[in-house]
């Protein structure tokens, strides 16, 4: 029976707005509530004259769909109408009603849960107002990976992949090089929601191979700042010729190997053959004087 009355009390409430109006305070700026943790929804309200606990009557609901989130009236929760997925998981602060505090408790907040609540309150006269709730969930730290780890060609193009999971809202990706250059127009980024609603993201790069080059992947969540950043760097190792070229450069060490060989060869015939043609006329030298000696003597000979 009590579940019955409370939406007629909301329309009442509603339906005689403008006759008696009482200030009901939430939070001007979204709140942000971590995936899976409990959040307080700020309410405050202020009466003109006293009253007691037992008279206040708060009542939270979606305002889109004007499901109810959680009823409270005469000292006892009013549940009859609530919507299944907030079962369990909702509550106020009873003991501070009297001060004024109709603040909702929503435990293990989801993603499905983000949107806008609206608090009503009704002492002797009511009043009602609206938040937003946002969720947040942090990602996992970002991975890099290179598309190929091996036969990679310097000059060609190659995908650099960054990957994390588990946040949520969709992140902004960041891609840089080595000298802090902006290279997200390069990017093709993805997003793929879980059944509770997080995100895996995957980042591709494609960028033109250069050996001893870094580059970087930055995750910006647009609600928690900065989370993380990976990198890759790529040096002169991770790079192999390609086939072709390496046999061609084999081969010219190979033939230059063989001309060096075969230059010393010819170098050192030369040598020797100098050296034996120069023996040759040393001894050709030798002989001729000999000859001019044994000439001179028997002329000497003679003439005495």
């Amino acid at each position: 029976m009590m579940s019955l009355l409370l939406p007629l009390l909301l329309s009442a409430m509603l339906a005689f707005q403008a006759v008696a109006m009482m200030e009901v305070h939430v939070p001007d700026q979204p709140v942000v509530a971590l995936h899976n943790t409990d959040v307080i929804l700020n309410c405050s309200f202020s009466s003109t004259a006293p009253f007691n606990a037992s008279d206040v009557t708060v009542f939270w609901q979606l305002t889109d769909t004007k499901r109810s989130v959680y009823g409270y009236r005469e000292g006892h929760d009013q549940l009859a109408d609530q919507a299944e997925r907030f079962a369990n998981r909702t509550g106020l602060f009873p003991h501070e009603l009297g001060l004024g505090n109709a603040s909702l408790l929503l435990r293990r907040v989801v993603v499905a849960d983000e949107g806008s609540y609206m608090c009503f309150v009704r002492v002797r006269e009511y009043g009602s107002a609206a938040l937003f709730l946002q969720v947040a969930a942090p990602y996992s730290k970002p991975v890099v990976t290179l598309e190929s780890e091996s036969n990679l060609r310097p000059g060609e193009e190659v995908a650099l992949t960054c990957v994390a999971y588990g946040g949520y809202p969709e992140a902004d990706v960041m891609w840089q090089d080595g000298g802090g250059r902006n290279l997200t127009d390069n990017v093709t980024t993805s997003v793929v929601a879980n059944e509770e609603g997080l995100f895996s993201l995957t980042s591709v790069l494609t960028v033109v191979l250069e050996p001893n080059s870094t580059y970087s992947c930055t995750l910006i969540n647009p609600l928690l700042g900065e989370e993380g950043n990976a990198f890759v760097t790529v040096t002169g190792q991770n790079i192999s010729f390609p086939p072709v070229a390496l046999w061609v450069t084999i081969g010219l060490a190979v033939c230059l190997l063989v001309l060096l060989v075969a230059l010393a060869a010819v170098c050192r015939r030369k040598i020797k053959e100098s050296c034996e043609e120069a023996r040759r006329e040393a001894e050709e030298a030798k002989e001729l004087e000999e000859d001019e000696e044994s000439k001179t003597g028997v002329s000497a000979g003679r003439q005495i």
